[in-house]
């Protein structure tokens, strides 16, 4: 079953959060995720707001997992961690 990794970003800051969405977007897609929603308007109902909001689609929950794992994403990653605050979880889809 397809798989959703979905994140909810506050950057803090900005420089440092570019170098790693430069990076994150071709990690991710070389592991076949495809983004669905990126940025956009959004209303937050209930939780934490944060004002960035990525949803991606991959084959599988593994496959998720393994590009977040993988050298090219975690080289990436370095970026973000001390440029935001995140939440992020992979939800395995119903169809």
């Amino acid at each position: 079953m397809a798989a959703l990794w979905i994140t909810h970003v506050t950057v803090t800051n900005d420089e440092e959060y570019g170098k790693y969405a430069k990076l994150a977007g071709p990690a991710i897609a070389l592991h076949g995720g495809e983004f669905i929603a990126r940025g956009g308007a959004y209303v937050q109902l209930e939780g934490r707001d944060r004002p960035r909001n990525v949803v991606i689609r991959f084959a599988s929950v593994a496959a998720a997992q393994a590009c977040y794992a993988s050298p090219e994403y975690q080289e990436a990653l370095a970026f973000a961690k001390d440029s935001s605050e995140r939440d992020l979880v992979i939800v395995e889809t119903t169809d």
